[in-house]
């Protein structure tokens, strides 16, 4: 009895089922009511006292392989049918909704691809900063109030009897990043610094403590404010429309002189006058101005061979003006249905 058992380990082993009839037909063969396992246990009762506990064990062990084998078969086969027999090639496939770019991405983007046309790159920095680098370097006075904790938020703050460029801040500008450019590169530098930036500011539907911003910046020989004023409105007609038209204001800077903001013909009343621009006709859509001779200095650039210009714009501010969007909280709060809208957006 011993070897017949060996031998029917081996045919279980081997065993492969091809269809569910197969498995039915060996479950009957080994476990029916006359099948194997049943038989073994009648021939059981025939065999020595001394033998029986070795005999034993294998009839429970080949039972008990029987019993695997078919849960293994049974599992494979199901696989196999639920891969290609129960599936119907010819039914609809299922209805994908399809996601799409912020609009904040959207807008940066189409930024940026328009400075590429004029030949500017993209240069990123640090998020975190030292105050070398936000405010220093870019002519800002130790006094000046966009130190003061209302408008910054520090990392790390140095005391009051040590230098102010010791203090670690969230960037409040991406014109660190251009300092940061000055410092490596040699001119020509003809730069773009998109990126995020924070300001200690209680969030409302015009303003947010953090936001993202863009900011050009172009050095080189012989470089002019009309320069400067071409780029801007180069750039306004591919963004707003080929009828956009922008003028300058005087304003001050601590890094540029002159300085300047531009407006840009408000686009949802063709220059009339509405309540989104204030009856006035005008949108304000970024600071510019000729980059500071001590600015240049600070970055060992010699201001006396080399001039340039800066400009910098908020993409909220952007993307409010191109999908009239009248709430900056908006961006922020991730709702499905505002986010919806922008699905079939290119950029």
């Amino acid at each position: 009895m011993k070897n017949k058992i060996d031998s029917l380990i081996k045919e279980v082993e081997v065993f492969v089922a091809k269809s569910s009839d197969d498995i039915e037909k060996f479950r009957i063969n080994f476990l029916g009511k006359r099948g194997i396992i049943p038989l073994l246990f009648q021939d059981f009762k025939n065999i020595s006292v001394d033998s029986r506990k070795e005999i034993g064990q294998k009839i429970n062990a080949l039972k008990s392989l029987i019993e695997e084998k078919i849960s293994q078969e049974k599992k494979k086969l199901f696989q196999t049918e639920s891969t290609i027999d129960d599936k119907d090639l010819s039914l609809p496939g299922d209805d994908l909704k399809l996601g799409s770019r912020h609009p904040i991405s959207l807008v940066r983007n189409e930024i940026i691809e328009i400075f590429k046309r004029l030949g500017f790159v993209i240069s990123e920095g640090p998020e975190i900063e030292n105050d070398d680098h936000v405010f220093s370097k870019l002519n800002f006075s130790p006094e000046h109030p966009a130190r003061d904790m209302q408008d910054t938020f520090f990392v790390e703050r140095q005391s009051a009897f040590s230098s102010h460029t010791d203090d670690i801040l969230l960037r409040t500008h991406t014109s660190s990043v251009q300092v940061r450019v000055m410092e490596n590169q040699k001119p020509p530098i003809r730069t773009i610094s998109p990126g995020r930036v924070f300001r200690n500011e209680a969030i409302s539907a015009r303003a947010h403590c953090i936001f993202h911003q863009i900011e050009g910046l172009y050095i080189d020989s012989n470089v002019s404010f009309a320069d400067l004023k071409q780029t801007l409105l180069y750039f306004s007609k591919e963004m707003f429309g080929e009828e956009t038209k922008i003028r300058l204001r005087p304003s001050f800077f601590p890094f540029t002189e002159p300085s300047a903001e531009m407006d840009v013909s408000c686009k949802i009343c063709n220059g009339k006058g509405c309540n989104v621009c204030k009856y006035t006709g005008w949108l304000e859509v970024l600071g510019c101005g000729m980059v500071d001779p001590n600015v240049l200095e600070n970055c060992n650039i010699d201001s006396s061979a080399y001039t340039g210009f800066a400009f910098g714009m908020g993409v909220e501010r952007i993307a409010m003006l191109k999908y009239q969007i009248n709430d900056l909280r908006m961006y922020f709060e991730n709702d499905v249905r505002f986010l919806e809208q922008f699905t079939n957006s290119l950029f």
